[in-house]
């Protein structure tokens, strides 16, 4: 099922997310749930958060990005990315492992804004996958930086977090606009019915 992706100015999108102590069907759902709403809209990939769930779990799948290269190693072996995705992370854990690197980022609870992010550009990842098994793995690129800043997201950090003064300047009325816009539609929801 296609979930809502909530935008900038939901609460959600600030919540640090709660460890997954269990992964119940109800976990299951919510990730087959994500899959569908990540792949729907397009998206390399989806936070918990951005679906208004404050929990650590991400989605990501960045197969369908031919321009930007990922790189990844499992046991200190290069791997097949493609092979390893879908990618679900639960109470991911990231290093950072690799020099800084300037690259485009969007965000869908940002629709239609980018920028460039600076980040590391190699992350050793250890997290749970979605049966429960540890995962652990060194990756980079794309998947690095998709990685890094889905976890972002589970610490209720944003991408415009990143940005400096400078490169936020121009989005201001973009941003201060989409955030209205959130914020009215939550209040219309949480207003009675007359």
């Amino acid at each position: 099922m296609v979930l809502e992706v909530v935008h900038y100015g939901h609460p959600a999108l600030r919540q640090k997310g709660a460890p997954i102590e269990t992964i119940d069907p109800q976990v299951q759902q919510l990730i087959a749930d994500m899959l569908d709403t990540m792949y729907a809209a397009r998206g390399v990939g989806l936070a918990a958060q951005q679906v208004a769930r404050p929990l650590q779990l991400t989605v990501i799948d960045v197969r369908e990005v031919t321009d930007r290269p990922s790189t990844l190693h499992l046991h200190g072996q290069p791997a097949n990315v493609d092979a390893f995705m879908p990618l679900v992370l639960i109470n991911p854990q990231v290093t950072p492992n690799g020099n800084p690197e300037t690259g485009p980022e969007g965000c869908l609870s940002f629709p239609e804004i980018y920028a460039d992010i600076t980040r590391p550009g190699a992350v050793d990842v250890t997290a749970l996958d979605r049966h429960g098994q540890p995962v652990a793995f060194h990756c980079g690129g794309l998947l690095a930086r998709v990685v890094q800043h889905e976890v972002d997201h589970l610490r209720g950090i944003l991408f415009i977090d990143r940005m400096d003064r400078a490169q936020k300047a121009p989005l201001q009325e973009e941003l201060a606009a989409l955030q209205a816009a959130t914020k009215a539609a939550l209040q219309k929801k949480s207003e009675p019915p007359r």
